[in-house]
């Protein structure tokens, strides 16, 4: 047996600060990208419901805000978190909640979506930060956090702007 301690299967184990678990909570979504099973979907889902929260509580002046201070937060956890998880681990899903929010920026606070504006807001998000299109794929060049976040917030940028074309083409 080798003097080298022994890498633990579990993704808590290396968790010791109280800086790595506020690193752990903003980087999963509150526990989102610990979902067995398409966590990249439940944080979409947490942007989602972000986006619900704020238009309920009509909070929506502050829209723009919770992007940036998910944008900034989000960027230093998922740094944090690379450097206890590896690069881009599925677990890191602060990313997708901002890239999700983004998708529906232009509608916060000036109309109310329909559910199937959402929903359709949801699948193409989701359709872009699969597909990466040109040059979302490059955006992942970036080191650290910010190359974790920036694709997702290129995916959300194309979300909204086909959103939004839609939204225009059916209401005018």
């Amino acid at each position: 047996m080798s003097g080298r301690p022994r890498k633990s299967t579990n993704p808590m184990a290396i968790v010791k600060t109280k800086t790595d678990w506020a690193a752990v909570i903003l980087a999963t979504a509150g526990g989102a990208g610990f979902a067995p099973k398409a966590p990249g979907t439940a944080g979409s889902v947490v942007g989602v419901l972000i986006y619900l929260l704020i238009e309920a509580l009509h909070l929506s002046a502050y829209y723009l805000h919770a992007i940036i201070f998910f944008f900034i937060v989000g960027i230093w956890a998922s740094s944090r978190m690379e450097h206890l998880w590896g690069h881009d681990s599925q677990r890191i899903v602060i990313d997708e909640v901002i890239g999700q929010m983004i998708t529906f920026g232009i509608a916060a606070g000036r109309y109310q979506l329909s559910a199937f504006y959402v929903i359709l807001g949801f699948g193409l998000f989701r359709l872009f930060d699969i597909a990466k299109p040109f040059p979302i794929r490059r955006l992942e060049r970036f080191k650290g956090g910010l190359g974790v976040v920036a694709d997702d917030v290129g995916a959300g940028v194309y979300a909204l702007a086909v959103l939004t074309l839609v939204f225009r083409y059916v209401h005018g």
